[in-house]
């Protein structure tokens, strides 16, 4: 279960968002939804899947509090008294607290330019506070779009210190929201259980093929016809976590291996951007190393 997030405020939006997974059961639609009506709260979505393998539900619903008779403590309290009833995991989110979320970056820039443009052009709702990377390169990037960037040097013989300085200032920034925009080190283990928050990558390949570095490169010589790109949530294990989204691009014979990295580039750029605004709007709910998406 989740607290509330905390954020910066956000005007002109006024909805509760609650994510639900609990073993499939009869009626849970209709109570969650009378519940809602009950406290005049107007219902703007809801969605939900079933997995028949596992038996687990899983649900998003979103409301208006415009009219809703509970305050949000309260709400939470409510949903927290139906947890053991239903054996009910829930997120409980508002819509007008947006996210703080940081990103993390060493000499590639196409996805840090692009998920900068789409901030700037309001397409991903969040603040950025920090951008960080182990290198100087993208420093100017930063610069342009008007926001913090730090560097922190990594290598074998500092990498548990130079981690800690990442945390840190991610918790004095408050971000909950982590991304890794090509950012070409591996987080320990420690690291990630240190940060307590999402973390999102973006992988230059169709995992699970062609997991680790060069993936191009493997596929190249492999003489593959479809390359792609993942988006997925990180876990200890590497370039394992759940997957969020993937995009591919068709190649041939004809295609080389800078052919496949520019190709590439288009598929890292739009998978990851669309990982971080279905996080953003709280449409992803995991379960089983695995994730469903409510678009």
């Amino acid at each position: 279960m989740m607290g509330f997030m905390e954020a910066k405020k956000r005007k002109n939006s006024n909805n509760a968002i609650i994510l639900i997974v609990c073993p499939d059961q009869p009626g849970l639609v209709a109570f969650i939804s009378n519940f809602i009506h009950q406290h005049h709260g107007n219902i703007v979505y809801l969605d939900q899947h079933t997995d028949y393998e596992t038996g687990t539900f899983l649900m998003r619903v979103e409301w208006q509090l415009d009219q809703f008779s509970l305050n949000r403590e309260s709400l939470y309290k409510k949903l927290e008294e139906l947890t053991p009833q239903f054996k009910m995991k829930f997120k409980l989110y508002f819509s007008d607290y947006s996210q703080r979320m940081a990103i993390m970056v060493s000499k590639y820039q196409h996805c840090l330019y692009d998920l900068l443009v789409r901030h700037a052009l309001g397409e991903i709702d969040v603040e950025i506070p920090i951008i960080l990377s182990n290198h100087d390169d993208l420093a100017k990037v930063a610069q342009h779009f008007n926001i913090p960037f730090e560097k922190i040097e990594v290598d074998p013989k500092n990498k548990a210190l130079a981690e800690k300085k990442q945390i840190e200032i991610l918790k004095k920034y408050q971000i909950n929201l982590l991304v890794l925009a090509r950012y070409m080190q591996i987080l320990s283990e420690e690291f990630i259980d240190s940060f307590e928050h999402p973390i999102i990558n973006i992988h230059h390949s169709f995992l699970p093929a062609f997991k680790g570095s060069k993936p191009y490169h493997q596929a190249y010589a492999k003489g593959v016809k479809i390359i792609g790109a993942t988006s997925h949530y990180v876990t200890p294990e590497l370039d394992a976590g759940p997957i969020i989204h993937q995009c591919v691009s068709q190649v041939s014979h004809l295609d080389q291996v800078e052919d496949l990295i520019r190709k590439g580039r288009d598929q890292e750029t739009s998978a990851l951007a669309y990982a971080v605004r279905m996080h953003t709007q709280h449409r992803i709910l995991t379960y089983n190393n695995k994730t469903v998406v409510f678009t």
